[in-house]
């Protein structure tokens, strides 16, 4: 008589958990895979494997629920929310991921429906699952609508229409195809500390295999570490900073120099606001304002961490920020859709409403107009967001520059010569605006305008 297997993979039943909890319970992936990494005592090996499988199924939901409505009876949202979970994770297992033992996952899983949803379910998710390791060669989507795309490529219908309508099919595809990826890991050497080729050096003698990014003077490209990244040596010595390329051209586009006056507003937990501190060679001021105080606290951590000593924190809302004196130069990271960034936020996609868009854009207005009071005349303002919406974008800039005929929109592309950006965008950038599309550089998604108060 065969002995029932027990033992259920911790790295799988911590995923499932943390899945129901984002799922069902509406948490946040990034803020919950955290939480239970810092409390838990598991390998790097099982951490690693969580997070892809947690990450995974969140983003190909969609999908993976279109797959499974051909196995079993019903609509997926009726079923058992334990069930539902249960297959979603193993289903993503069996589909997406290498070198996962089939027969394992199917056990586990099993053993998981047993624990969770009751004995009663346990035959469904077997034969459901060994159905789908049966048929998945067949499994064959259709791909002639919008909606069709978006189930396939598993993003909200109404992000697929926008992103057809303003880039066309063939991008949006290619788009959501590096939404889909798993996020790269880049880091921006801290330039007051190490030279990016000692720092390389470095990193390679704590056993971490990196190579220099092709984008930037700065970036890294992490391949794989030894241990969590904060465990490293480097980190520790403030020698780097975890950053996307297209977020590090902030600086250069603002082209910081030393002995200015800069407004960082909404300067979040400052990964631009430590390069221009870096690029300041801290000389000079940076005034760095944030609605939220638990953010600038994390700020003044990483400030410490790396070095930098010409960054003040104010608490602050932007609009009703009070201050007399005008700054040399304005980085206005407004509040946005986030658009550009789901590549690294698995559950923004779906939290996401069309409806936020235009409610947004009246924030980005105003908050730009309030930045307006706060340049000198011959400064200038840096308008970034991490979405690639027209609306929160372009429109945003020539609506303000239609009102303010004392400020005009300036080339800032000899700043960014380093970038390999294309004939389009160099001219974009030429214009004084530049949209980074996700994956198209093998980045995050970016917006940047580049403004000049000459009256």
């Amino acid at each position: 008589m065969n002995k029932k297997k027990t033992v259920i993979s911790p790295a799988r039943e911590t995923a499932l958990n943390i899945l129901f909890k984002v799922c069902e319970q509406g948490a946040y992936a990034n803020i919950t895979l955290e939480k239970q990494m810092r409390n838990s005592d598991l390998s790097l090996e099982d951490r690693n494997l969580i997070t892809e499988m947690v990450n995974g199924t969140i983003r190909m939901r969609k999908h993976l629920d279109w797959v499974l409505a051909l196995f079993i009876k019903g609509d997926m949202n009726k079923q058992n929310p334990w069930l539902r979970n249960i297959l979603r994770i193993s289903a993503y297992q069996l589909l997406f991921m290498d070198k996962i033992a089939e027969y394992a996952c199917v056990d586990d899983a099993v053993e998981l429906t047993r624990k969770k949803a009751g004995s009663g379910l346990t035959s469904v998710t077997n034969g459901v699952l060994r159905n789908i390791i049966r048929n998945r060669d067949r499994i064959s989507f259709p791909q002639d609508t919008i909606a069709d795309l978006c189930s396939y490529y598993s993003h909200p219908e109404w992000m697929g229409e926008l992103f057809i309508s303003q880039f066309g099919e063939r991008t949006t595809k290619d788009l959501f195809i590096y939404n889909n990826k798993r996020p790269g890991l880049v880091i921006r050497t801290n330039s007051l500390k190490i030279s990016r080729p000692d720092l390389l050096d470095k990193l390679r003698q704590e056993e971490v295999i990196c190579h220099a990014g092709d984008n930037t003077p700065w970036g890294i490209v992490i391949e794989s570490l030894p241990v969590p990244i904060d465990k490293l040596k480097s980190f520790q010595e403030g020698e780097f900073y975890i950053q996307n390329e297209a977020s590090m051209l902030a600086a250069a586009i603002i082209n910081a120099q030393k002995n200015e006056l800069i407004y960082d507003l909404c300067s979040g937990i400052g990964g631009k606001t430590t390069h221009l501190g870096e690029c300041m060679k801290n000389q000079g001021q940076i005034l760095a304002v944030d609605i939220y105080s638990r953010k600038l606290s994390l700020l003044k951590d990483n400030c410490l961490r790396l070095g930098i000593t010409n960054v003040k924190t104010v608490v602050a809302d932007i609009l009703e920020l009070e201050t007399d004196l005008k700054a040399d130069k304005v980085l206005l990271d407004a509040p946005c859709s986030g658009l550009g960034v789901l590549n690294r936020r698995s559950d923004s996609r779906w939290n996401k409403k069309s409806e936020d868009i235009k409610e947004l854009s009246q924030l980005q207005s105003a908050m730009l107009n309030k930045a307006a009071n706060l340049v000198t005349i011959g400064g200038y303002i840096m308008y970034s967001t991490c979405t690639i919406i027209e609306e929160e974008n372009t429109h945003v800039i020539e609506s303000f520059l239609e009102q303010n005929a004392n400020f005009i929109a300036v080339d800032f592309e000899s700043q960014i010569k380093f970038f390999p950006l294309d004939e389009i965008d160099t001219a974009q950038a030429r214009q004084g605006m530049l949209t980074i599309i996700p994956g198209k550089y093998d980045t995050d998604g970016m917006f940047y305008a580049l403004l000049r108060r000459i009256a």
